[in-house]
């Protein structure tokens, strides 16, 4: 069995381009994934709560002398690092707000990744103490911008932080690579957003095959 976490960060749902790339995704990974598992969030409906003081003291408190107080506090979060650790695949949807993560992903990310949980910390490794815990996974980026042009060299290179964030969480997620299919031009309605709609869909029918034909090799 194939196991999904989808994630959608969209606040958005009718008309939301993200959330329908991601739908495009999973539809053709069923169509040859026929024992597929789908976990499914919505942070950008619900998003989870953010993280305050109680929370990181209860997350650093041994687990063996945490008060029934910080175990509740920590329940969602025990949950959602549950459902992160059942995954061989995670799949987000979201759109790139103000050229960043949106805050529903963000309180996700910062509920998952957990000292003693998703990672360890140890000062003996030097300057690199924390190492991740889960292995094995693929993340799938399915995205959305009003704007385009972030790729090297182009017009707004360096202004995707969605991306690069996520890229740099990609193994406290547990996962050994990330791919990220977006479509662009949104906020500008013309040819150039048709073109750009029809190729991350294209795009994601394809990488979908791909992952699926890996899948299938790594279970034979």
């Amino acid at each position: 069995m194939t196991t999904i976490l989808r994630l959608d960060a969209s606040t958005r749902v009718s008309g939301s381009l993200s959330r329908a790339l991601a739908d495009t995704f999973q539809e053709n990974l069923a169509k040859s994934q026929q024992d597929l598992k789908v976990i499914r969030r919505d942070v950008g409906k619900n998003p989870p709560f953010l993280i305050d003081e109680d929370w990181i003291t209860a997350a650093f408190e041994p687990e063996n002398t945490r008060s029934d107080t910080q175990k509740e506090v920590l329940k969602l979060s025990d949950t959602l690092i549950e459902e992160l650790q059942a995954a061989d695949l995670i799949l987000i949807s979201s759109p790139l707000y103000n050229y960043g993560m949106p805050a529903g992903l963000k309180a996700w990310v910062d509920q998952v990744i957990r000292i003693g949980k998703t990672f360890t910390f140890d000062l003996a490794r030097g300057d690199r103490p924390l190492e991740p815990i889960f292995s094995g996974k693929t993340l799938v980026l399915a995205g959305a911008s009003g704007e385009f042009g972030f790729g090297p060299g182009e017009l707004n290179d360096g202004r995707n932080h969605l991306v690069a964030h996520l890229q740099t969480l990609t193994g406290y997620l547990g996962a050994r690579e990330m791919h990220h299919i977006a479509v662009e031009y949104q906020e500008f309605k013309d040819a150039r957003h048709a073109r750009s709609l029809e190729n991350a869909h294209r795009e994601a029918r394809e990488l979908a095959k791909r992952l699926a034909g890996e899948i299938d090799a790594a279970a034979a």
